[in-house]
């Protein structure tokens, strides 16, 4: 499972910035989901109060359409493509594994694997209020987020509360595959180690974002924008008249519990 490390991860958090596009996706596609529970920390959908999750600015324009919507989620959804630590992205240092490390990375795993089991269904991750970001854009593994959860993980770390669920699409509907957590992007690599250790699993970043300015986004040459684009600075972003963004979002890492070997279960 090589080359996880995917922008299809962060998705998860365009999916509170952008629930005008869920709201457009057929039905075919999209199985009926169920309410999420309101919680009074995230009442008004918008991660700009979550710790090290702003968005402000981040929504893309409601006057550009479904098509100019997907169009600039579609660069992004493919950038498990991009090489890690590239201009885009920022992983955290290879490190050597401490004394005990592995045997808390299996704790982790253990303890997720039992606690997602249930999600195996995923009509049961959607009526316990997991959303599905995008479900009509392909992706390699689809992202099931609870934004409680998200919240939470802003503060605290629970292995048995992952932020997001992730799947594989098939033609009966998704199959569970791992989870994701995430940590603010504040956070220290010891604030990172003490979640799960550096030794055994390497955390990303999403960095150096450029989007085209509001209204553009339909015509937008999606090879220079975009976490696969060509810009990765703030003069570049400028001179192509778009929005420029140095650090986005927050850490995150994913967790694959059901595979067979180490390897497998970290492989970012």
């Amino acid at each position: 499972m090589c080359c996880k490390v995917v922008f299809s991860s962060t998705l998860l958090l365009f999916g509170a910035a952008l629930p005008r596009l869920q709201a457009q996706t057929s039905p075919q596609d999209s199985p009926q989901q169920a309410p999420a529970q309101k919680n009074p920390a995230h009442q008004q959908d918008d991660t700009d109060s979550m710790p090290g999750m702003n968005m402000k600015g981040m929504k893309m324009d409601s006057d550009a359409g479904n098509h100019a919507q997907a169009g600039a989620m579609q660069s992004m959804a493919h950038s498990h493509h991009m090489a890690m630590d590239s201009t885009h992205m920022r992983m955290t240092p290879v490190t050597p594994a401490m004394p005990g490390d592995r045997q808390r990375a299996d704790q982790i795993a253990d303890t997720l694997a039992e606690a997602i089991q249930k999600y195996k269904d995923y009509r049961v991750a959607l009526a316990e209020g997991y959303r599905i970001f995008m479900p009509n854009l392909p992706q390699a593994q689809y992202h099931f987020t609870n934004y409680w959860n998200g919240f939470l993980e802003g503060f605290t770390f629970d292995p048995a509360r992952p932020t997001s669920l992730l799947y594989r699409k098939t033609k009966d509907g998704y199959e569970l595959i791992g989870a994701m957590y995430t940590a603010p992007k504040s956070a220290t690599l010891d604030e990172l180690n003490e979640r799960i250790p550096l030794g055994v699993a390497r955390w990303h970043l999403h960095t150096n974002l450029c989007i085209p300015k509001r209204g553009e986004t339909t015509h937008a040459d999606w090879t220079k924008f975009g976490l696969t684009g060509s810009i990765s600075t703030e003069d570049a972003c400028k001179d192509a008249g778009g929005r420029f963004y140095p650090v986005i979002f927050g850490w995150m890492v994913h967790v694959y519990p059901f595979e067979a070997s180490p390897a497998g279960i970290w492989a970012q």
